[in-house]
């Protein structure tokens, strides 16, 4: 073939391959980063028929790492990772631990040094983010409690993954890498000297860059031109990640990732979001297709207790150690249950990782094939765990009286303490939830000594309320027993300040039931529902779009002396 038409061959096979078998994977209820997979294992070196150009797809993966790890970077909240820390980092940290002891045991096993069994161990021990996101985000899940703590969790393996990227290439050598030394300094020299690049580096984006890239976006935005801007977003993400990596021998994923994260402060951050995400999802395709390439199917037959042990760290091994952790923070069986089949996988993290460890010769290409196997099966079989959470759990509880104990453990922040002064307790208003909405409600009603009570699902800010002096129960307010231990049948005004409206008909209900007299007030962000909610004379309802225009429109009219 001929040379000029190399680069165009490999991204014409590499898109029309993913999007066939990506499709087929999404109609077998499947991720299609298996469908991904599966096209660069078809178009690699290893089957037989066209094979791509491995150099190029190599670098057009670099591409595809850069921009995913901006995406990374521009959903990274530290709000979100705060909000559930007490859980998310050391459950985090010991999983990761766990579940590297076990991948290093394992690798031990096969013969294999420590630094490759170490590699391989860290690479088994993070979850994909794409794929979890998808999952919660299909069941409806991404903005609940048990959806922000595995979140968060995620959030904690994210940080301590690029920890490791950032620190590996110096210890490469004495981990047993075969890449030639280049410094004659002492290794502690080499780390410190490391860390200092990465912290000078991290300075400059806080310091520089969060000021100079909002500065940037809008003053491309005020030209008025969507490709601009697009261009603007995607050569920012790029140029920052080569510069840091020219400059400061920061890694492409590291400098991608910090571009992200201080373009999120900027107030463009959605829009960023938005329109680079074609072009993020591409290259993430690529990205996938390439890791695809370096799979060797061989292994599935010549190895397949190997395989089936790797797959059972991941699905077993890291379950059993989420679980362990989630019911040691006294959360419910169904909680830890989420979490364990949420991180029951492992993706692009695992990738750039192991691809790394290749790159420094500390992992044989026998430890990528098997990670990419594992991935692929912990990857399909995600599905069928989250799928098996409810009837395992309802065999589990009716068999084992420890497992039903754990249902209905006492979540300490679920009833009110009973110092609680009476005052709140009478004629009050119950809050249903603490977010935006409802701390701007809260603030209104303590700077107008009106008493409340607020019910929130986050633990903590349970906690943080309760050191203020704020009366809170934990819990989801849709269960009546959250309600009653808010004191509900005192209430003088029943105030749901979450935007999810599935579960408020409950809480209505339960309200009535117990004071029908209570006053609702309720918000919504749909214009169905808003509609429905009215029809039905729950009480009194309000449509964030609605609200945000009575308020601009009256301070038009009032501008023009209008009523």
């Amino acid at each position: 073939m001929d040379h000029n038409v190399t680069l165009i061959s490999t991204i014409a096979a590499g898109f029309g391959l993913a999007l066939i078998f990506g499709f087929i994977a999404e109609r077998f209820k499947l991720s299609a980063l298996v469908g991904y997979l599966v096209a660069g294992i078809l178009i690699g070196p290893t089957t037989p028929g066209f094979i791509a150009d491995a150099h190029i797809a190599s670098q057009l993966s670099e591409i595809g790492v850069m921009l995913l790890m901006f995406g990374v970077g521009l959903h990274f909240s530290i709000d979100d990772l705060m909000a559930v820390r007490r859980i998310a980092i050391p459950g985090a940290i010991v999983q990761m631990t766990f579940a590297t002891l076990l991948g290093i045991s394992l690798s031990h096993w096969w013969g294999w040094s420590f630094g490759q069994g170490l590699i391989f161990g860290l690479a088994l021990s993070c979850a994909s983010t794409v794929v979890l996101l998808r999952a919660l985000e299909s069941r409806g899940m991404l903005d609940s409690m048990n959806g922000k703590i595995t979140v968060g969790w995620l959030i904690v393996e994210d940080l301590l993954t690029v920890l490791v990227l950032v620190l590996l290439p110096p210890l490469a050598n004495l981990l047993g890498g075969t890449v030639p030394i280049t410094s004659n300094q002492p290794l502690w020299q080499t780390i410190v000297f490391t860390l200092l690049q990465v912290a000078g580096f991290i300075l400059i984006m806080l310091v520089i860059g969060k000021r100079l890239l909002p500065w940037l976006l809008w003053h491309i935005a005020k030209t008025g031109s969507r490709e601009l801007f697009t261009l603007a977003v995607v050569s920012t993400a790029i140029g920052i990640a080569y510069l840091a990596s020219a400059l400061f021998s920061v890694s492409f994923a590291l400098g991608a990732f910090f571009a992200g994260m201080v373009m999120r402060e900027s107030e463009f951050s959605h829009r960023a979001a938005e329109e680079s995400l074609p072009l993020r999802d591409a290259f993430a395709v690529l990205f996938f297709v390439s890791v695809g390439m370096l799979f060797q199917p061989a292994v599935i037959i010549e190895q397949p207790l190997n395989v089936l042990a790797v797959v059972a760290v991941i699905v077993i091994g890291k379950s059993v150690a989420a679980m362990a952790i989630t019911l040691a923070f006294r959360y419910p069986l169904n909680t830890a249950l989420i979490v364990a089949a949420s991180l029951a996988q492992i993706g692009e993290f695992s990738f750039i990782l192991a691809g790394l460890g290749m790159s420094l010769g500390l992992l044989p290409i026998e430890g990528m094939s098997l990670i990419l196997a594992a991935a692929l099966i912990s990857i399909a079989i995600n599905p069928l765990l989250f799928s098996a959470i409810q009837p395992f759990k309802k065999w589990l509880v009716g068999v084992s009286k420890v497992a039903s104990d754990l249902e209905k453990r006492v979540d300490p922040f679920a009833e009110l303490p009973m110092s609680t002064e009476r005052k709140y307790l009478a004629g009050q208003v119950v809050l249903v939830g603490y977010g935006r909405v409802g701390k701007r409600i809260a603030k209104a009603l303590q700077q107008n000594d009106i008493p409340f009570v607020v019910a929130e699902e986050n633990r903590e800010i349970v906690e943080s309320l309760r050191k203020q002096g704020i009366p809170a129960v934990s819990g989801n307010a849709s269960e009546p027993s959250v309600l009653i231990q808010a004191h509900i049948a005192n209430a003088a005004m029943l105030v749901v300040a979450t935007p999810d409206t599935i579960d408020v008909r409950n809480m209505v209900n339960t309200a009535k039931l117990l004071r029908p007299e209570i006053h609702i007030v309720l918000r919504t962000h749909n214009e169905d529902e808003f509609g429905l909610l009215r029809k039905e004379n729950i009480g009194e309802v309000f449509l964030g779009e609605e609200e945000l225009a009575k308020g601009m429109t009256q301070f038009i009219l009032a501008q023009y002396g209008a009523n």
